[in-house]
């Protein structure tokens, strides 16, 4: 299964992020959404798991919360923008992995057996960060030297 991780679009899908995400199978996008424009364009493209962030004021959406586990075969994910305000028990919910966004910078980390996963912002430019997304591979093999391994799970960081 390949998940498409993003964050932080702010209102804009660049055609890059569309391309590196044809293809996948789920796409997770951790918050700052920005337009509703967004979120169809994405569903386009694949099932669609979202969370709100701190500038999403304006999507109002009830069916779209703050934080959200999603199952995925035997993984959990718990998907919240602002890992400050991470409020569960991680291990009592046996999450697997975290995805987060907020600050725009690319990150990944491993705590007590949980993998935690920023892809950084496709959005607009802020400050002179890069504009990052990651694919995440589960259940694949894969061989090649730019793919992150952590126990049987393989991280691709993508540059836009």
């Amino acid at each position: 299964m390949i998940i498409g991780l993003i964050s932080d679009t702010h209102g804009l899908l660049r055609e890059e992020v569309i391309q590196n995400l044809e293809g996948c199978d789920l796409i997770i996008h951790a918050g700052d959404i920005g337009k509703y424009e967004v979120l169809d364009k994405l569903k386009e493209i694949a099932p669609l798991e979202v969370v709100l962030g701190n500038c999403d004021r304006n999507i109002d959406d009830e069916f779209i919360a703050t934080e959200k586990i999603v199952q995925i075969g035997n993984q959990k994910l718990y998907i919240i923008h602002d890992i400050s305000k991470l409020n569960i028990d991680l291990q009592q919910e046996k999450i697997n992995f975290v995805v987060y966004g907020h600050s725009h910078k690319r990150n990944i980390y491993t705590e007590n057996g949980i993998i935690y996963i920023n892809p950084g912002s496709v959005g607009p430019k802020r400050f002179k960060l890069p504009t990052t997304m990651v694919k995440l591979y589960i259940d694949e093999e894969l061989t090649d030297e730019k793919f992150l391994k952590f126990d049987n799970y393989y991280i691709e960081f993508i540059n836009i």
